[in-house]
């Protein structure tokens, strides 16, 4: 009975350098009818916040205008604004969820 044969695999690569995706801001937009209360539940629930970070990202949306509710790869930030704005309509709020992309990282080896 012969042996066995023995196969390494390799791989073609080179020396290629991995690029991190391009990251993704999750907006909420303030109104004058999306309670506090709603904001804040979104974000502990569709963004998995804890409260008292909640409360934080809530108050800078109703001081501001616009907060960031989390930065994520471009399909988990439309998977979250789909989400946010299927909540939002469930509950007859107005809420509006923007995304927008992240700034690119100011190359520094100039």
């Amino acid at each position: 009975m012969p042996a066995p044969r023995e196969s390494t695999l390799t791989d073609a690569r080179t020396d290629q350098a991995l690029q991190r995706p391009r990251m993704w801001r999750v907006l909420l937009h303030n109104d004058d009818y999306t309670t506090q209360d709603f904001v804040a539940w979104v974000l502990e629930t569709v963004f998995h916040k804890p409260r008292a970070e909640a409360f934080a990202i809530m108050m800078s949306v109703h001081q501001s205008g616009i907060g960031v509710a989390g930065v994520f790869t471009h399909e988990v930030a439309e998977t979250k604004v789909k989400a946010t704005l299927r909540l939002a309509e469930q509950h007859e709020f107005p809420l509006l969820v923007t995304m927008e992309p992240e700034p690119e990282p100011e190359n520094v080896n100039r």
